[in-house]
């Protein structure tokens, strides 16, 4: 069960290491806005590669999906990037229930982004879990985890990919786990309610960039909004137009004097640097709105800017 681009490396290996895949259920195709159609969803293009069986129902937890499931007679349910919540009668549709791998070092991040939320909140390391699916969001017993290191100039889609491969042994040695287990004992370690932690989806709202924060702050929001929403920030190019919005893709620290401007204004127009908190930040890399994406050295060589400007 899944549907984006972090489950096709462990789904892969699951059919390669020679277990029979009864049914990949996935979401449904979004409705048709252009001549093209949407780009079909990454599990699904894999399963039809693989030519493996697709069953996309809009709720897999009402009685029609779970009779087909049912009717599958799985050994196991393994989860993976599917965004639904299984109710019980879905994961007693297997023999050992279900498996979930999840991008985070659980009961750490909870939900829909736990690699953003990773990097958002400046993490120095994080990892992937993989747990027995109960009831209730990324709750159930550990059944075993991989710990790495977050790398300094990585953003989340980076690390997502690299989760992604992270997890592909250890969900294979969980499988191997559970083909032992007779579904009756006690499995794997409960998770520390007081450890847990939420990450909610992302939202567009969030992207602005807040440069009141310190620059170590504000570099791991840049790289945690990318591939999407992507950071931004609004920059008063001319008093008679409104705001340029720049996304930004890449700042790094800035060896400027000490200065008495405030937070979010230009230091070095030649450098394009920003005062934040504690310091000030080199744009690196920026796509103004309706441009391509260009090195702040391009995007200032175009642009007249002054010490003290202002982004907001």
């Amino acid at each position: 069960m899944g549907t984006g681009p972090f489950a096709v490396p462990t789904f892969d290996a699951i059919c390669s290491a020679g277990h029979e895949v009864a049914l990949v259920v996935t979401k449904p195709e979004p409705p048709v806005k252009s001549r093209k159609g949407p780009p079909p969803a990454p599990v699904r293009q894999w399963a039809v590669g693989r030519e493996l069986p697709v069953f996309d129902p809009e709720n897999v937890n009402d009685v029609d999906a779970v009779e087909t499931l049912n009717r599958q007679a799985a050994d196991l349910l393994v989860v993976c990037d599917y965004g639904r919540i299984l109710k019980p009668e879905v994961l007693e549709s297997s023999t050992l229930g279900g498996i979930n791998l999840h991008g985070s070092l659980l009961p750490a991040y909870r939900g829909a982004a736990p690699v953003q939320r990773a990097l958002l909140s400046g993490d120095r390391e994080t990892g992937v879990s993989v747990i027995h699916i109960t009831p209730r969001l990324d709750a159930g017993p550990v059944l075993g985890q991989q710990v790495t290191e977050i790398r300094s100039d990585e953003t989340a889609g980076e690390l997502e990919e690299r989760l992604a491969d992270l997890g592909v042994a250890l969900t294979l040695e969980c499988i191997d786990q559970l083909s032992q287990w007779d579904g009756q004992t006690a499995i794997g370690t409960a998770q520390e309610a007081a450890k847990v932690s939420k990450a909610p989806r992302l939202s567009k709202s969030e992207a602005a960039i807040d440069w009141n924060r310190t620059s170590r702050e504000i570099d791991c929001h840049v790289r945690g909004m990318q591939p999407w929403p992507v950071a931004f920030a609004q920059l008063a190019v001319r008093p008679d137009k409104p705001p340029l919005r720049l996304a930004i893709l890449q700042v790094s620290p800035a060896d400027c004097e000490p200065t008495d401007l405030s937070p979010g204004q230009i230091v070095d127009p030649q450098e394009f640097t920003v005062a934040t908190q504690d310091g000030s930040l080199r744009i690196d890399r920026l796509r103004p709105a309706g441009k391509r994406e260009m090195t702040g050295q391009e995007f200032v060589r175009g642009h007249q800017l002054s010490r003290g400007t202002s982004l907001s």
